[in-house]
């Protein structure tokens, strides 16, 4: 399972990360008197083991989530380093209503209440929505929205949107060192550190950092990635502080679309064939980022939040993959392309929040504004196993499905060779409203104006697109106790036609309407206790305006060839039910089950109305438990159940529902060193994990095990 020279790797990239940190002196001689404030933590967050109380991400304002008319999952920090979690794919299990899928093996892909997204991400609440793999190692907490978030996030996320809080350093705390080294299954090796260093007058420096060499179940893939997130935290006075930090990301991986399908079920063959390529699968992902932020609080109580990001990200992806197996089930088709993108985003946010009443009502009111660009180049090229001939690779045998011919790559009249800038301005206002001691009220209004100008470097051609998007939300809360709300809620989101990634614009699609998502919701929240919080939500999400080609195009007296029209495309009706946190002082735990039920409701092509959504399974269940038996023992257990599902939207392939045990084990075993293992898959089940399409499926992991220790100073 390890190797001397993996481990010494793993040793040489820990110590190396170390070395990087410069130790600076706590205090430094200074005729000003330093200022003394209490430990400052990051977006409000309160957390207790698996449960957090307040969160940010629904409101923009420091609220709890008894008081937050949507549903939110957090996953708090604790929660993920006890799972071994380091990933989005990885975490979407405990979110209750969020799947993933797999995403040509190059990217995050989620699937929110039924709508597959690449690019609904925001890092501190600022837009991150490249298609790449995030990871974990400087993330404090992991947040989900689910319903569309226009009004807060502005245009995508028809689903909803996944948050990611940064670690920040820590004003006016204590220096803190920790160090943790990582060895798994299949030389899986991995180091972090975070180490926060208090500096003189009230100011603060962390650095977070990552280093991992890891191979794979699946044969000839690997991953390697690294990162470093220095932050440095000033309190200018006892009512501003700023607060600034820079990421270096990268992430290698081969670029694994997994196994065909035949006779509607995944090809039968060992988890661990490779069918394609994977010399010639390679994926790389680069991220330099810039965040800022300005906080600042009157002497009315009211506060000023400006924040910017200014991120660059170089992505490129080749893949060589399975296509369609014939009905012997001796051949597999073979396709290879190959995809570049930059891109260059900037955003800025401003936030005021001030608290008022006009007779006997309170209110809290935001008010908002937001500028951002985005710039991107995206070229496409299709592989040939000639210079000049076909895009065709042929096909390989089942029993060795690796393609080992010639491979060219070139452009076909339908890749992608585009340039296109983005621009987004908005206001928005909101008000949450305490109308009565058990009656609250939430209303707000987002206007963006977005606009794209796209250059086809293929045919020369420049289209543009301009949509104002008005994206109202409302809710009502009432609480009979002060640890209940029953609630409901109405949002709406939109997506234009540039699509989530910017370059999905075309001489037929520019004019029409944007895309329209919107979400009726009833729930219930109770804190039960303190450290406990239980919930459920009953919604409706609809998806309209969904752009098909006109049945009536190049008929006679029909509209042009290509034509497209607008129907409503999907409707998604579930229910999601969660817990987390203590349930006594030892024993601590999550909960999620999710039922959804999603069809579409126009046909489309030979698609018709009423057919499954894909990726969508009808139940889900994830549960996860520690017991803590004494201050030095601990155990975790853990089970996840998904149902089927179709693999792509027209029904023909069902990936297998399945039941998957994880477990683990914590051992402290000083006051500054402590152990944990972890074991995936725990009855080494084999199943089915994701899939893109009918052709390209994800096998789930078989027992896999994990080696963590922590030190911490």
């Amino acid at each position: 399972m390890t190797s001397p020279a993996s481990a010494r790797r793993l040793a040489a990239a820990a110590l190396l990360l170390a070395a990087t940190t410069v130790r600076l002196p706590a205090q430094s001689p200074s005729s000003e008197p330093p200022v003394r404030l209490e430990p400052v933590r990051i977006e409000a967050a309160r957390e207790d083991g698996y449960h957090a109380s307040r969160a940010r991400l629904a409101t923009k304002t420091d609220t709890p989530l008894l008081d937050t008319p949507q549903s939110v999952t957090v996953l708090t920090q604790e929660l993920l380093s006890d799972t071994a979690v380091t990933s989005i794919g990885e975490a979407t299990r405990y979110l209750p209503g969020v799947g993933t899928a797999q995403g040509e093996g190059n990217r995050d892909t989620v699937v929110l209440r039924g709508n597959t997204s690449t690019g609904d991400y925001f890092v501190d609440g600022l837009r991150d929505d490249v298609q790449y793999y995030r990871d974990f190692y400087n993330i404090e907490r992991l947040e989900a929205l689910k319903g569309p978030g226009g009004m807060i996030f502005g245009r995508g996320g028809p689903g909803g949107v996944l948050n990611r809080v940064t670690k920040q350093a820590v004003i006016g705390g204590a220096s803190f060192q920790e160090i943790t080294a990582l060895a798994g299954s299949w030389d899986q090796y991995r180091g972090t550190l975070d180490f926060n260093q208090s500096l003189a007058h009230a100011a603060s420096l962390r650095l977070t950092g990552l280093y991992e060499d890891s191979d794979s179940f699946r044969d000839g893939v690997y991953l390697q990635r690294q990162g470093v997130n220095p932050t440095l935290g000033v309190a200018l006075s006892k009512q501003t502080t700023l607060r600034a930090g820079f990421e270096y990301f990268a992430d290698e991986r081969v670029a694994d679309r997994g196994i065909p399908s035949l006779n509607g079920r995944p090809f039968k063959t060992a988890e661990t064939t490779f069918f394609g390529d994977p010399t010639r699968s390679p994926t790389d992902a680069t991220v330099y980022a810039f965040n800022a932020s300005l906080d600042h609080t009157f002497a009315n109580g009211a506060t000023l939040r400006n924040a910017t990001r200014y991120a660059t990200y170089d992505k490129f992806y080749q893949n060589v993959f399975p296509g369609t197996v014939n009905p012997a089930g001796t051949l597999v088709g073979i396709s290879a392309y190959n995809q570049a993108t930059d891109r260059e985003n900037l955003f800025n946010q401003t936030d005021y929040v001030v608290d008022f009443t006009t007779g006997p009502v309170t209110h809290t009111m935001l008010v908002g504004l937001e500028l951002g660009r985005q710039q991107t180049d995206n070229l496409r090229l299709t592989g040939s196993s000639t210079a000049t001939g076909t895009t065709s690779l042929g096909n390989v045998s089942t029993t060795h499905p690796r393609y080992t011919g010639p491979l060219f790559f070139r452009p076909n009249t339908t890749d992608a060779n585009n340039h296109s800038v983005a621009d987004v301005a908005a206001l928005y206002l909101q008000d949450q409203v305490q109308l009565l001691p058990n009656i609250q009220a939430i209303a707000g209004l987002r206007l963006d104006h977005f606009a794209v100008d796209l250059r086809n470097h293929r045919t020369g051609k420049t289209l543009t697109s301009s949509d104002d998007l008005l994206s109202p939300r409302a809710g009502l809360i009432y609480k009979p106790i002060s640890t209940l709300a029953l609630y409901t809620s109405h949002t709406l989101a939109y997506l234009p036609r540039a699509g989530e990634q910017l370059s999905s614009l075309s001489a037929t699609n520019a004019a029409l309407d944007p895309e329209k998502s919107e979400n009726l919701e009833i729930g219930i929240k109770w804190d039960a206790t303190p450290r406990l919080s239980l919930t459920a939500a009953a919604y409706q999400l609809d998806r309209f305006n969904q752009a098909i080609t006109d049945p009536a195009a190049g008929t006679p007296g029909g509209p042009p060839p290509g034509t497209l029209m607008l129907v409503d495309g999907q409707q998604v009706r579930g229910i999601e039910l969660g817990a987390s946190g203590k349930i006594t002082d030892r024993w601590t735990l999550t909960a999620a089950y999710a039922y959804q039920d999603g069809e579409t409701q126009s046909a489309n092509g030979a698609i018709p109305a009423g057919t499954r959504l894909p990726q969508l399974p009808r139940n889900t269940f994830s549960l996860w438990n520690r017991y803590d038996f004494n201050s030095t023992w601990g155990a975790g257990l853990g089970a996840t159940y998904r149902a089927e599902l179709f693999a792509a939207a027209d029904n023909t392939v069902t990936l297998p529902g399945y039941v998957r045990f994880d477990a683990a084990v914590f051992y402290r075993l000083s006051e500054h060193l402590r152990a944990q293992l972890n074991v995936e898959n725990l009855f080494d089940r084999a199943y089915y994990a994701t899939a893109h399409n009918n052709t390209n499926i994800t096998p789930g992991s078989p027992l896999a095990i994990r080696l963590t220790l922590t030190a911490h100073f």
